[in-house]
């Protein structure tokens, strides 16, 4: 087995070109926090250590288990059973052993949230569909501690993407989900995520999708196009590059349609065209109040 000895320079000099030298170093010294480490988080933590962050801090309470193989990073025969923030972040590791990495075992939690968000620079959601408590948690405190944060989600074989930046419209300005029922937040989730709908056309099993009970397929496709959207998304922040689209625009791409949608939803769900599709998606989706 080869001994070469680490090097940050050499190990990240083909995002050279990309970015300069200078703003690699940048990112060496940026610290983002990732909250939940299976379909999405993985990836994402992996992505943005291939990228040259060089800190994070990363939490969750699950261990890998099975039906987790078709779309998480960390979830193989070896590690059924192991916690997720101790596999993933030693796959982190083995890519950047410089890395200063904070794990969270219980998740984020109302004790330990200002601990989790210490130095932060930058919060990357992974959480659960539906942790909608711990959800509102964290963006609360995002966009009262002034940190941009990036929401991407797994739809189909697609990805539907938003920022929430400081000073703009917050996370619940725009979802509009506290203090209703868990249906509810369900379907304003759902279409504030996703108002394009992309991936609505080629779900060929109605049965494998049951939202009032937590249930929904899901593809490794999504997760990686999650994580490369929010990547992205991540450098042009982190770098003060280029136009970052805020909340209420967003960005949806779907490969199996070939098609990216840019979403602008003025107001969030309290837009005539949310109201509307939300009503349309609870006689759909059987989800009453």
């Amino acid at each position: 087995m080869s001994q070469q000895k680490f090097d940050y320079n050499l190990a990240f000099s083909r995002n050279i070109g990309w970015i300069t030298h200078e703003e690699q170093i940048i990112l060496k010294n940026k610290r983002i926090a990732i909250a939940g480490l299976g379909g999405v988080g993985g990836s994402h933590l992996i992505t943005l250590t291939r990228l040259g962050i060089g800190k994070f801090n990363v939490a969750d309470f699950d261990k890998f288990e099975l039906p987790n193989f078709n779309r998480q990073a960390g979830a193989s025969i070896s590690h059924i059973d192991r916690q997720k923030t101790d596999v993933m972040t030693e796959m982190a590791l083995d890519i950047n052993p410089e890395l200063d990495i904070k794990t969270f075992n219980n998740g984020v939690t109302p004790e330990n949230l200002s601990e989790f968000f210490t130095d932060v620079d930058l919060y990357v959601d992974s959480l659960d569909f539906f942790a909608f408590e711990a959800r509102e948690m964290v963006f609360a405190y995002c966009a009262e501690h002034g940190i941009p944060a990036i929401t991407a989600a797994p739809l189909g074989m697609g990805t539907a993407l938003l920022n929430f930046l400081p000073g703009q419209m917050t996370f619940e300005e725009y979802f509009q989900i506290k203090g209703k029922s868990e249906n509810d937040k369900i379907l304003n989730f759902l279409l504030g995520l996703s108002p394009a709908m992309l991936q609505r056309g080629y779900l060929v099993d109605k049965n494998a999708v049951n939202l009032a009970n937590h249930k929904g397929p899901s593809t490794p496709m999504a997760c990686a196009l999650c994580a490369g959207f929010a990547a992205t998304q991540a450098l042009k922040i982190l770098l003060k590059r280029g136009k970052v689209f805020s909340v209420p625009w967003g960005l949806h791409f779907d490969a199996y349609n070939d098609k990216l949608a840019k979403t602008w939803r003025p107001g969030g769900n309290s837009n005539l065209i949310q109201k509307v599709a939300i009503f349309i998606a609870r006689k759909q989706l059987a989800l009453n109040k």
